[in-house]
Parts: structure tokens; C-alpha cells; sequence
């Protein structure tokens, strides 16, 4: 079943942020991620927003956790998670 990552981000410093994508982006396509929405205009209608959202589609939950928990990705948060406060979860599709 389709996994999609909804991540909801307010970074803080731009820089390090840099470095986390940088490394991320070729961590997401190695595992079949395709991003849907990445950093566009948002418009919050309930709740507690954040000035950045990204969804990603990923094949399924194993694929999704693999990603997660890859050396690549472990390596991009060492420079995204002090640089952003965030909430990042997976969620199946219908």
C-alpha cells in the first residue's frame, strides 16, 4: 500500500537546512520516493502550521522505513534536525 511521508518544517538556520536536502534528496529517489509537494505556498486552515510542507509517495511502509532509517538519511539529519524544528510522519494511502 502506498506510504506517504507529510512533513511540516520552520527552519532555522538556512544553511545547515542546505546541507540536510542536499544529502536527503538523492536518499529519497534511492528509495523510489517521489516528492508531490515540496516547499510550496500553504495556506493553514486549522491547527499549528509551519512555513515549510513536503509530501512524499513512497511504495509502501517497509520501503519508507528502509528510507528512514538508511545510513544516507541518518547522515542528512545529523544536519537537518538541529536546523529545523519539525514533525515528520507516514501515513497509508487509500
Amino acid at each position: 500500500m502506498t506510504v506517504y511521508a507529510m512533513v511540516h518544517i520552520d527552519v532555522k538556520d538556512a544553511e545547515s537546512y542546505a546541507k540536510y536536502a542536499e544529502i536527503a534528496g538523492p536518499a529519497v529517489a534511492k528509495y523510489g520516493g517521489e516528492f508531490l509537494a515540496r516547499g510550496g505556498d500553504c495556506v493553514q486552515m486549522e491547527g499549528k502550521g509551519r512555513a515549510r510542507n513536503v509530501i512524499i509517495r513512497f511504495k509502501d511502509m517497509d520501503t519508507a522505513l528502509a528510507f528512514y532509517n538508511s545510513p544516507e538519511y541518518q547522515e542528512a539529519l545529523k544536519h537537518g534536525l538541529p536546523a529545523a524544528e519539525r514533525e515528520y510522519t507516514f501515513v497509508e494511502g487509500v
